[in-house]
């Protein structure tokens, strides 16, 4: 009955924990982005769709690419595996609660007394005999159990657990990255289709040009300097439109890789860029915190520091087991009877002198946890910092490309005028030149505008955590 009230008072301490107050680290946010005047928040906002991001800008070979990069990006694999190692020594740490259990069979053969000389008979008599020679056999079980009571394996449990969180957090960050990743460089790739397109029409604009000023020449009413420079004006833009392969033929290579393709089994055929730009949602900074993947991981490493702190401070306290052990042990007829044996007890042991490796671990998990939380908050300062980049971009690009679209407007009637004009033998072609390369370059920043707003569009769905 003392050993069960022993026993019974040992488990009741069992609830005990080491670990700090679990609380997340404490922010200061304001209430609005900086960047957020003129943003109206959708409500309600069911309609706008959640997983699949990239659907709002309705591309079907946007949704292709990132299909395959779901299923086959190597980055994203690597991440998933380490979750599931991650995972698996959560497993691990919840089994170190169960007993173990092992067997053993043991059969060795020992020799007392020693041997004389050739000459003593009775000696050499004995060794033949065996005298002196003893085999023993034993077969048998053991099992150990360790009675959790200061809390080592329930925190080193909830921190596993915090790290497989934070784990498979990360794997949804690098998905994230990765998808904007390629949304990118799919609308860097459409945008020089688009200037492919936009050069292709100006080369065959200006070849009629040169044709026109040659035909002008002959008849005496153009100069040699003027057709001069509308062969150079056409072997600029020949050359420019040829420069857009590079950009194209690296992006495509870019996808190719994200999709887990070699760059020669990827292609995508020309298209344009489209125009919509999907209006955004602002959303307050404080839902950052809920929303942002890194952001997740960094609170649940926190957590898992916290548990770990309270591991090494049950590490100071004895550890206590039950141990029990059966089996049989004999000279010979090991199964007879009376040759076995049965032991079951407690267990409690604890580290006199470590030389202050117990107090190093506590001094490491402490500063482990420090480390962790101004992570975090370095993290959420980052996502607010990546939120307002995006925002601010979007705003002065929207204005900007007002802008620019009424200097495209402005440039092609200039053109047409300029054309007109040298046509009728009024306007040197110097002049039709230079309305031709502001119409182009004109054209060329609209298009490069409509990539920039697409891509910081695709930031800031990014920065907000992907999808609301």
């Amino acid at each position: 009955m003392n050993r069960l009230f022993v026993i019974i008072l040992l488990f009741s301490a069992a609830g005990c924990s080491f670990s700090p107050k679990k609380q997340a680290p404490v922010m200061n946010l304001p209430a609005n982005f900086k960047e957020s005047r003129g943003w109206k928040v959708a409500q309600p906002a069911d309609h706008l769709p959640r997983g699949n991001w990239w659907s709002i800008f309705h591309d079907s070979d946007l949704d292709a690419i990132m299909k395959s990069l779901e299923v086959s990006n190597q980055s994203l694999q690597s991440a998933v595996a380490k979750a599931q190692q991650t995972s698996a020594l959560l497993t691990a740490a919840k089994l170190a609660f169960l007993p173990t259990a092992s067997a053993t069979s043991d059969y060795t053969v020992n020799k007392s007394g020693a041997l004389g000389g050739s000459s003593n008979a009775n000696s050499i008599n004995a060794a033949r005999s065996g005298s002196g020679v003893k085999s023993i056999q034993s077969v048998g079980g053991s099992a150990n159990w360790e009675l959790d009571l200061w809390g080592r394996l329930r925190h080193t449990a909830k921190a596993t657990k915090a790290d497989v969180e934070a784990v498979q957090a990360d794997v949804e960050s690098t998905r994230l990255t990765l998808q904007t990743q390629a949304a990118q460089s799919y609308f860097s790739l459409r945008a020089a289709d688009a200037q492919r397109l936009l050069l292709e029409r100006q080369v065959a604009s200006y070849a009629k040009s040169l044709e026109l000023t040659q035909n002008r020449k002959a008849q005496g009413v153009a100069s040699e300097a003027d057709v001069a420079l509308a062969a150079t004006q056409l072997a600029t833009s020949r050359a420019a439109l040829i420069e857009t392969g590079v950009t194209r033929a690296t992006m495509e290579h870019a996808l190719a890789v994200l999709t887990g393709r070699a760059p020669a089994d990827f292609g995508l055929k020309p298209a344009t860029l489209t125009s919509h730009i999907p209006a955004l949602p602002a959303t307050a900074p404080s839902t950052l915190l809920q929303r942002r993947p890194d952001i997740a991981a960094g609170e649940r490493r926190v957590a898992a520091a916290n548990e770990r702190i309270g591991a090494a401070i049950a590490a100071f306290f004895p550890t206590i087991s039950l141990g029990t052990a059966t089996g049989w042990r004999a000279l010979a007829n090991l199964f007879a009877q009376g040759n076995n044996f049965w032991s079951f007890g407690p267990d409690a042991s604890l580290a006199i002198l470590d030389s202050g490796q117990r107090l190093a671990a506590k001094a490491q998990a402490d500063a482990t946890w420090r480390q962790a939380v101004a992570d975090y908050r370095q993290a959420v300062l980052t996502a607010m910092q990546e939120s307002e980049d995006a925002l601010s971009t979007l705003r002065i690009l929207a204005a900007e490309t007002e802008a620019q679209n009424e200097a495209v407007h402005a440039a092609r009637e200039s053109e047409r005028i300029a054309t007109n004009q040298y046509e009728a033998g009024t306007l040197s072609y110097i002049n039709v030149a230079t309305a031709q390369a502001t119409a182009l370059n004109a054209e060329r920043s609209a298009i490069d505008l409509r990539s920039r707003r697409l891509n910081a569009t695709v930031a800031l769905i990014k920065a907000l955590g992907g999808g609301w």
